[in-house]
């Protein structure tokens, strides 16, 4: 079993309960964390018998780029897509990040872990 982290990724995106966060959209960083049984691909160096972090993260914006009101369900169906995408990941674990949020003082970040 192995375990990979694709830490930090950013991205620009629209989500939030207020209508301007809708509308003009601020930064968040997502990162994933995720097992599966690599024993193949580490024994054969072969790429194809592993999982592609281009794909995954290929999901993830994906997910990112569909607006919601949370940041919960963001996470949640990044997580959802990530698990049915790549069935051999058997564990995963999101974490989304919503920098600088508007909550009427100074805050780095708001975060969620499904």
């Amino acid at each position: 079993m192995v375990e990979i982290e694709i830490n930090d990724m950013q991205f620009y995106a629209h989500h939030g309960c207020y209508d301007l966060e809708q509308k003009v959209g601020t930064y968040f960083t997502v990162s994933l964390r995720m097992k599966y049984d690599a024993t193949e691909a580490i024994e054969t160096d072969d790429i194809t018998r592993a999982v592609s972090y281009l794909s995954v993260y290929q999901t993830i914006k994906k997910e990112m780029d569909k607006p919601s009101h949370l940041i919960e369900n963001v996470a949640y169906r990044i997580k959802q897509a990530v698990l049915k995408e790549y069935p051999e990941i058997i564990e995963a674990e999101v974490k989304l990040c919503k920098l600088n949020p508007p909550l009427g003082g100074q805050v780095t970040q708001v975060c969620v872990k499904l």
